[in-house]
C-alpha cells in the first residue's frame, strides 16, 4: 500500500476534467492537482517555454509532496514535454493526448473534427495521431485561440464563449463529421454549450476515462495502489481565491486552495 499522492497539473482550471475522472476511477487515492495559472494559456507558448515550465512543476510535486505518479493533464504539455520529463524523472508519467483514435474508430461518416488550442493543432503529436489512427478518415483539424482562457474565466454561458463556440464550430456544423474530439482538458465543461450548436448526431470525445484507466494499469504495474485514501489538495501558482471560486463552479463543490511558489 502506498499513501503517497498522484500529481496532476495542468495550465489551469482544465485538468480538473481530468482529476474529475481519476477520482471516480481511483477513489482510494491521493492527489495533487497543481494550476499553473501564473503562466495560462500553454496553448501560445513555445516548446522550450512549456519544457521549462513542465520541470519545474515536475520537481515542485516530487520535492514538495513526494509524488509517486505524475499526470499532466494538459494536451498542450503533453504534445510538447513528455518526451523530456519521462527523460529526466523516473516516477511514471500519464500523459494527455486528443482522443482521435476512439473517435476515428467509431465514426460512421468517416468524417471527425478535432478542436484543441492553437499549439496542441500544429503540433507533431497529433499530425502522428492523425497519420496513424485515421487512416482513411477526414479529420477537420480546428486551433481556438483564446477558448482555453473562457473557461478559465468561469462563465461557461457567457455571450463571448458561445460567440467563440458557433465561430470554431462552423466547419463542423458544415461537414459530415459525427465524432467531435475535445482536445484540450478545458473543453469538457464546455460540452453543454457545445451541444447546444451541433446537431445531436455529432458525439463528443475526451480523453478523461482513458487517463484514468491507464494511471490505474501503471499503478497496478509498478504495485503502488493505495487502498485507503482519497484526499484531494489543489495549489495554484495564481490567484488562489479565484481559483477556488471558479474551480467549485465546475466541480460543484467546495474547494480549498493555497498559493504554490515555484
Amino acid at each position: 500500500m502506498d499513501k503517497r499522492p498522484i500529481g496532476v497539473f495542468d495550465s489551469g482550471v482544465g485538468g480538473l476534467s481530468v482529476l474529475r475522472e481519476l477520482e471516480k476511477l481511483l477513489p482510494k487515492e491521493n492527489f495533487v492537482f497543481l494550476a499553473d495559472q501564473k503562466y495560462v494559456p500553454y496553448g501560445e507558448k513555445s516548446k522550450r517555454e512549456l519544457v521549462k515550465l513542465c520541470s519545474n512543476i515536475t520537481e515542485y510535486l516530487i520535492k514538495e509532496h513526494k509524488i509517486k505518479m505524475l499526470v499532466i493533464a494538459c494536451n498542450t504539455a503533453t504534445c510538447y514535454s513528455i518526451k523530456e520529463l519521462r527523460e529526466r524523472f523516473s516516477l511514471p508519467i500519464v500523459g494527455t493526448e486528443p482522443a482521435i483514435k476512439p473517435a476515428a474508430e467509431s465514426s460512421r461518416s468517416r468524417v471527425i473534427a478535432v478542436i484543441s488550442t492553437p499549439a496542441t493543432s500544429r503540433s507533431k503529436t497529433i499530425k502522428r495521431l492523425i497519420r496513424e489512427f485515421a487512416k482513411g478518415v477526414e479529420v477537420i483539424n480546428i486551433g481556438c485561440k483564446n477558448l482555453e482562457n473562457t473557461v478559465e474565466e468561469g462563465n461557461l454561458n457567457a455571450p463571448k464563449v458561445r460567440s467563440l463556440l458557433r465561430s470554431y464550430l462552423r466547419p463542423v456544423k458544415n461537414s459530415l463529421a459525427d465524432r467531435l474530439v475535445l482536445g484540450c482538458t478545458h473543453y469538457p465543461f464546455l460540452k453543454a454549450a457545445i451541444r447546444k450548436i451541433l446537431d445531436p448526431k455529432v458525439q463528443l470525445v475526451d480523453s478523461g476515462k482513458a487517463i484514468g484507466r491507464r494511471a490505474k494499469y501503471l499503478l497496478a504495474k509498478n504495485r503502488i495502489s493505495n487502498r485507503s485514501g482519497g484526499r484531494t489538495i489543489y495549489f495554484t501558482t495564481g490567484n488562489s481565491s479565484k481559483f477556488q471560486q471558479v474551480a467549485g463552479k465546475l466541480l460543484k463543490r467546495k474547494i480549498l486552495a493555497k498559493r504554490a511558489i515555484l
